[in-house]
């Protein structure tokens, strides 16, 4: 697991990386004989200090795939797509501004947190959480292979606000004849990765179930080309990306054809909070996943739910997190000042984080209580972790 810390100045958003190619450059041409590398297969060594000019295109591309989950989520309480994807999967990429990406959405994916909260207006039902895609035939030759990348937002519904509280561990899924209990991850994520509308007539599988079931038929159809699984999640995302990341090695899915090398498995997390313990880290090395974390220095967030859990904790000074865990503050470090200037302009006035607060608190007839009994339990486990 590699870590690139990144820190901005107030809001200005200033990048402590200075360019080492001009904005107008384009490494592109070169990405397609060194991609193994920038996908981590030598762990990012000689790339992250200072940051290689590549890497950091193909950082901040994920990036935008992620910032195209709160793009197209629907806040409108009035929308009959409300907290579902505001776009069909044809035209999503283009209407986030995304039209030349190079990939072709192939499914939405849904979770459904297994968390009850007393809130009328808002059941636990799935929520659309991200998106598959893979990269077209033209966008293959420039990339080196044909990748498929996995994108997860981060919070927004109140259930999911409640799992991320939910800090103790729970055993990963493993293979049915091979468990691993000593491999842990976090509660609260986990619900979300597996738990399913059973209850209903004509509900949806688990996150996982829909996840794993719609890249076993990608591998398929894809099988014999030069593969890459590459999956990239902002704050609770990026857990998911973790343990979805995780499941496909354990499941061994990304070996299909035994003639050929394994299918390389990367994780961009950006402004992720860590998801297991040390076995769970340790397990994913053994299994050669590569994990990248972007984190912003002074994001309390991405210390969290690890202080409950990682053995390593330490005290941390608790920040703002609006403006320091904004996945466009993550992205913007990572441009070159021109492209920073040009996206800054196109994102003024919106604020995903300040208008999903809104929605959250002025929701009807809404309970305080169990937030302030969670926000009681953080802090007497932190106090404890200080004894």
């Amino acid at each position: 697991m590699a870590i690139i810390g990144v820190k901005c100045r107030k809001k200005s958003m200033i990048s402590p990386f200075a360019p080492t190619v001009s904005p107008e450059s384009d490494n592109s041409s070169e990405l397609a004989t060194v991609w193994r590398e920038i996908q981590g297969s030598n762990n990012w060594e000689n790339l992250l200090d200072p940051l290689d000019p590549i890497l950091r295109d193909e950082i901040a591309r994920y990036g935008e795939f992620v910032n195209a989950c709160y793009k197209a989520f629907d806040l409108n309480p009035n929308s009959k797509r409300y907290l579902n994807c505001k776009y069909g999967k044809k035209n999503m990429l283009t209407q986030v501004g995304l039209s030349n990406s190079g990939y072709e959405v192939t499914k939405y994916i849904y979770a459904t947190p297994d968390v009850t909260i007393p809130i009328q207006n808002e059941s636990s039902c799935g929520r659309w959480i991200g998106y598959v895609a893979v990269a077209s035939d033209r966008e293959v030759q420039r990339l080196g292979r044909r990748d498929i990348v996995i994108t997860f937002r981060g919070t927004v519904t109140n259930p999911e606000w409640m799992s991320n509280f939910m800090s103790s561990l729970h055993s990963c899924p493993a293979r049915p004849h091979n468990p691993r209990p000593h491999v842990m991850v976090e509660s609260g994520f986990l619900s979300l990765y597996t738990s399913d509308e059973s209850d209903c007539k004509f509900g949806l599988g688990s996150c996982r179930e829909q996840l794993l079931s719609e890249i076993s038929r990608i591998l398929y159809k894809y099988k014999g080309e030069e593969l890459s699984i590459t999956l990239a999640g902002h704050s609770m995302g990026s857990s998911l990306a973790l343990l979805l990341a995780y499941d496909i090695a354990e499941l061994g899915l990304n070996k299909v054809d035994i003639s050929m090398p394994k299918i390389p498995i990367t994780v961009f997390s950006f402004g992720g909070p860590r998801v297991g313990n040390l076995s769970f880290k340790e397990r994913c090395e053994e299994l050669e996943v590569k994990i990248l974390r972007v984190v912003n220095v002074n994001d309390p967030i991405t210390k969290l739910p690890g202080v409950f859990i990682n053995e390593n904790f330490k005290v941390l000074g608790m920040l703002n997190p609006v403006c320091v865990h904004d996945l466009e503050t993550y992205i913007s470090i990572l441009r070159p000042p021109k492209r920073q200037e040009e996206a800054t302009q196109e994102t003024i006035g919106f604020n995903f984080i300040e208008k999903a607060r809104e929605l959250l608190f002025q929701a009807h007839n809404f309970d305080p209580s169990p937030w302030r009994n969670a926000a009681a339990n953080m802090v007497n486990l932190m106090q404890s972790q200080r004894t």
